[in-house]
């Protein structure tokens, strides 16, 4: 069974084995085992943590396969994107050429360096093995946050945003880079978007350009793949979409991938959510695929299993009572998965 939890220190060779695999674009999951081991200190101390506000903590999940024990995914929480360095974006927008005289009215569209996603809560770090894709697993990592996020909702923001990786080609070169940021960094794409997502980004602020940018200038090829996302990344896109996420018109600076947002309140796992009563501890084989949590905080676990609904109560298989150490008469939130 998989089993998703917060991640604990003796977690550390095994993300760091997962991080070799992610190739480029997944930044906030870095390959340096030292960046590792403080992002899972800086997780540990955030569940641990007594707060009424959201800050600058990070909670970081992994996917444990119980039967083996291996670590075989990652997803996480950013509570407050931009409080201790700014969390920068394009947004789309236009300006209008007009001449009278010559009857011309031309609307160009611009972008416009800005940090407009300021304290917002991030869903990020998300990387499923390629072994282990398929199932069910990603659908796992991905919406348990959901029903972590709605039960301690002092701990983040109402607005929920995804940074999606934006489209490169199969040698892995993005046209936006190379028609924009490679004029104004003196370093490849990966080396910036890896500088940016470890936390480093003063030199944003101090290489980019300050005034819009007339998006015809950067060519055709560059302004096709604006809010455009890497074909690797379309199966998450879909899968966020249908929880509600919606694109409004902010890219990443970098790779011009869009970044998508969502009301809390209105995330589709959170709306089907329902807290119940384990009612019974026994075998359940029907088609109904629930994602189930306990009501923890730095112990939250949670699993997809067949389980039973009926009168504010539900019946559980055994092993994922096992799994989230759960007995006859807890109280358990689930979502019944479409």
């Amino acid at each position: 069974m998989m089993l998703f939890r917060p991640v604990r220190q003796e977690d550390l060779q095994q993300i760091a084995a997962l991080a070799q695999k992610t190739g480029a674009g997944l930044t906030t999951l870095p390959k340096d085992p030292e960046k590792l081991e403080k992002k899972i200190a800086l997780s540990i101390d955030s569940f641990n943590k007594t707060l009424a506000d959201p800050g600058d903590e990070y909670y970081l999940f992994v996917l444990e396969d119980t039967n083996t024990g291996d670590v075989v995914g990652t997803s996480a929480l950013a509570a407050a994107v931009g409080l201790e360095q700014p969390f920068y974006t394009y947004k789309l927008g236009k300006t209008v050429h007009a001449s009278p005289k010559l009857k011309v009215h031309k609307s160009i569209p611009t972008l416009i360096l800005g940090h407009d996603y300021t304290g917002t809560t991030e869903i990020c770090t998300l990387f499923l093995s390629p072994d282990h894709r398929g199932g069910g697993a990603g659908k796992l990592l991905s919406k348990a946050r959901f029903l972590f996020l709605t039960q301690h909702p002092s701990r983040f923001s109402d607005t929920v945003i995804a940074e999606m990786r934006g489209y490169s080609d199969e040698n892995g070169v993005s046209p936006f880079w190379e028609s924009l940021g490679r004029h104004f960094f003196d370093m490849d794409f990966e080396d910036a978007d890896r500088k940016s997502g470890e936390g480093t980004n003063e030199f944003i602020a101090e290489l980019m350009p300050k005034y819009p940018i007339y998006v015809p200038l950067l060519g055709e090829e560059a302004e096709q793949v604006l809010g455009k996302v890497h074909p690797d990344t379309e199966p998450a896109l879909d899968m966020l979409k249908s929880e509600g996420f919606e694109y409004k018109g902010y890219v990443d600076i970098f790779d011009a991938g869009p970044t998508i947002e969502v009301k809390s309140d209105e995330i589709d796992t959170i709306k089907r959510s329902h807290k119940y009563s384990v009612a019974a501890i026994e075998d359940v084989e029907n088609d109904s695929s629930f994602l189930v949590a306990n009501l923890a905080l730095a112990d939250f676990k949670a699993g997809l299993s067949s389980a039973v609904v009926k009168d504010e109560k539900i019946t559980i298989t055994s092993e994922l009572a096992k799994a989230l150490e759960l007995k006859v008469g807890d109280t358990v939130i689930a979502s019944q998965l479409r």
